[in-house]
């Protein structure tokens, strides 16, 4: 079994039932395979939560990879367009980021994330016409990420593209 089916079958445990239901039991239930199938893998629970926070960490890289473009402050407009995707999507892939997120409590599996808040919003771009509006507008997206997890259906569709538009606008200044 490929190891992004043993991950998927984690993710959707975490999400629809929380961090309690993740063991390496439930886990290799869910995905189909034996206990030893899935150590084969995933030694230990740890192991397995670090490959989810590694995995939604290079997915995010990812996305904001595609939006990426050579306008100056482009990265910025990225980060934004990125978030909104996941808040946004179809998948509403901000549910599967904050299950993880939940099971990453120990300062140890939180590390590569708190690597990855360091560089998002850390990020240097040469070509950012105003950085510190560049750090304002990452930093209320992460907000609104916050907040969009905690208090799911707070906001609809419209008001959240409306708050995208807006984001994008205060770059464009």
């Amino acid at each position: 079994m490929r190891k992004n089916a043993l991950l998927d079958a984690a993710e959707s445990l975490l999400s629809e039932q929380g961090t309690q239901a993740l063991t390496l039991a439930a886990v290799a239930d869910r995905a189909g395979v034996s206990k030893g199938g899935l150590l084969y893998h995933f030694p230990t629970k740890e192991a397995l939560v670090q490959a989810l926070v590694g995995r939604v960490i290079e997915d995010f890289d990812d996305l904001i990879g595609s939006y990426i473009d050579d306008t100056p402050g482009a990265y910025t407009r990225a980060y934004v367009r990125a978030t909104f995707e996941i808040l946004t999507g179809e998948a509403r892939a901000y549910r599967r980021w904050s299950a993880i997120m939940a099971a990453a409590t120990d300062p140890e599996l939180a590390a590569p994330l708190n690597a990855a808040m360091r560089r998002w919003h850390g990020h240097p771009d040469p070509s950012d016409p105003d950085p510190a509006a560049s750090a304002i507008v990452r930093l209320a997206a992460e907000g609104l990420w916050e907040v969009v997890s905690h208090a799911p259906g707070l906001y609809d569709d419209e008001q959240l593209a409306a708050l995208e538009r807006r984001m994008l606008a205060l770059l464009d200044r």
